[in-house]
């Protein structure tokens, strides 16, 4: 057995990238830390922190994060009980039992907040991990997470999976912006002159779809980083250019006429599957059902 308050003081150096935030996130002394660290180093037998910049935990480490935060889902599972046979047992939520998930930005911009709102209105202490939906699944294989939103499909090694549907991309632009550089829509003569607003780096959805739309194996494009679903958003309505985005995002104002769809009759179906662990817990289940129920009203 190990001691819970070390194993949450690993994850508190851990997740808060240092040693003196850990102290102060669990109101304690640096020294403290650093001897709760050397005693669980010293039980395990291993050294479980690379004192690098950044921190980070050794193959060890990351298994007894796992490990911490399944415990951490068993206190949430506790607690919920507890909630609904003794109100007045239960107190507030600490820092340690916050149950994470990741999920990519499109969906907490467009449907994801809606499936949670209810879960969080009884007390879920949830913490939500933003990353492009071809990465978050990276968070969970690492035991960051208990749960994710991705693009894949073949369950993770000690995971279930559930297909939520497709969430369609569609490119839009500014009224004036789309006048003046692509008045005819996107083809293979003019998607060149035009800037497009990416996520970042690792978002290949503008080149995927205008690729798609044009007709075009491969494309090259002049991109604008913008790491925000939201100010993807507020970017093309400024004029700053083309930005592919989840047509539920931007559904009402294309039809107030605020945005314009640069490509007509084309879309890109991206397919969202949700992975958790494989764990008997009322609490993963509850967050499990609210995204299929909310995924079911809202993608194809």
């Amino acid at each position: 057995m190990y001691d819970p308050l070390a194993l949450e003081c690993l994850a508190a150096i851990v997740e808060e990238g240092g040693f003196e935030r850990a102290a102060q996130r669990l109101n304690v002394t640096q020294s403290a830390i650093s001897q709760r660290l050397r005693v669980l180093e010293g039980q395990v037998g291993a050294i479980l922190i690379v004192r690098s910049r950044p921190l980070k935990a050794t193959s060890a480490g990351k298994l007894l994060l796992k490990h911490t935060r399944q415990l951490r889902l068993i206190r949430a599972d506790l607690e919920r009980d507890l909630k609904e046979l003794a109100p007045g047992l239960s107190g507030g939520v600490r820092e340690e039992e916050r149950i994470s998930i990741a999920v990519n930005a499109d969906s907490i911009a467009s449907w994801a907040l809606d499936a949670l709102t209810g879960l969080v209105r009884q007390g879920l202490p949830v913490e939500i991990i933003v990353d492009d939906q071809d990465f978050t699944h990276d968070w969970l294989r690492q035991g960051h997470v208990l749960g994710c939103v991705t693009t894949l499909k073949q369950a993770l090694r000690g995971c279930k999976v559930a297909q939520l549907g497709a969430m369609n991309y569609v490119a839009v632009a500014e009224p004036a912006y789309a006048k003046k550089h692509v008045p005819g829509g996107l083809d293979a003569s003019n998607f060149r002159a035009v800037t497009y607003v990416a996520f970042n780096r690792k978002d290949d959805g503008q080149s995927e779809f205008v690729a798609k739309a044009v007709g075009l194996k491969r494309v090259a494009l002049n991109q604008l980083f913008v790491p925000s679903s939201e100010g993807q958003l507020r970017a093309a309505l400024a004029g700053w250019g083309v930005s592919v985005l989840p047509e539920l995002l931007v559904r009402g104002l294309i039809k107030s006429g605020d945005l314009v769809n640069v490509a007509p009759g084309h879309t890109l179906p991206v397919q969202l599957f949700w992975h958790c662990w494989n764990l008997e817990s009322a609490v993963l289940d509850s967050i499990s059902a609210a995204l299929s129920a909310e995924a079911a009203r809202q993608l194809n």
